[in-house]
């Protein structure tokens, strides 16, 4: 299990204590991707959650999860976001990004 530092992941501090000018891009795209139509916040980290799981990226599925959160979702929305895509992704992927999201709901 990754060590974390607060919510973030002691490793994702790291890469971006090594590249600040990196990070500061990146979460200008991030922003800008968000800004650009009228998807609100929270539903926008459902869909990218729902985009890690499908790409079994567990880092990206703990963050979108903890951001939703934020956000306002409950674990509910954000379990049933992952269930889903059950009939797209398949379920073992589907248990597999559960597990990952209730890492972050049963952190919370």
């Amino acid at each position: 299990m990754t060590v974390k530092v607060g919510n973030l992941p002691e490793h994702y501090l790291r890469i971006q204590n090594r590249y600040p000018n990196y990070f500061q891009a990146l979460q200008a795209f991030g922003k800008a991707a968000q800004e650009a139509g009228p998807i609100e916040v929270k539903t926008a980290h459902l869909i990218q959650l729902a985009a890690a799981a499908a790409a079994w990226a567990e880092g990206a599925v703990h963050s979108h999860a903890r951001q939703a959160l934020e956000a306002g979702a409950t674990p509910e929305e954000i379990r049933h976001a992952v269930l889903l895509l059950s009939s797209t992704i398949g379920f073992p992927n589907v248990a597999a990004a559960l597990s990952w999201v209730d890492d972050v709901i049963e952190a919370g």
